[in-house]
């Protein structure tokens, strides 16, 4: 009997140890994300191809953002150098020059040391408008009788 008790009274204890782990909240970094998303709409040529993605260490450690990634030379993007710290914001900015005209559909690559989600994809897309011709005022040129080009 004493033995049966024994043995209950370690896998009560077993059970209460792994239960204490898995409730346990994970220690590091967490970065989130405002939006994943940026949508320009239509942007003039030349226009302003800035934006913010702004996020938050939602972890209990300081979160070290790596060197984002761009998809292309085109779209530019500058982060925050030092650590943020738990609970506290800041923003990746991205910059796309507009000096093409067609459909924009971009992405940079996030890498932290977040413990969950250490690579996040954050995409920009919308459309640069074609370059608005600026008609010049014409001179009229009047060769009328008494013109020195139109003499009879």
């Amino acid at each position: 009997m004493k033995k049966i008790i024994y043995l209950l009274g370690i896998m009560f204890l077993m059970v209460g140890v792994a239960k204490a782990q898995d409730s346990k909240a994970a220690i590091g970094p967490e970065i989130e994300f405002e939006k994943l998303v940026h949508d320009y709409g239509d942007v003039p040529f030349n226009g302003n191809g800035e934006c913010e993605f702004r996020f938050t260490n939602t972890g209990n450690e300081p979160l070290l953002i790596q060197k984002p990634k761009s998809s292309c030379g085109c779209t530019i993007p500058s982060w925050p150098n030092e650590p943020i710290l738990p609970g506290e914001s800041d923003v990746i900015k991205v910059t796309y020059k507009t000096n093409r005209v067609g459909n924009i559909n971009k992405t940079v690559t996030v890498t932290s040391n977040a413990l969950k989600n250490s690579t996040v994809v954050l995409r920009i897309k919308g459309r640069v408008l074609e370059q608005a011709n600026e008609a010049m005022p014409e001179k009229k040129n009047d060769f009328g009788k008494g013109s020195p080009v139109n003499k009879q």
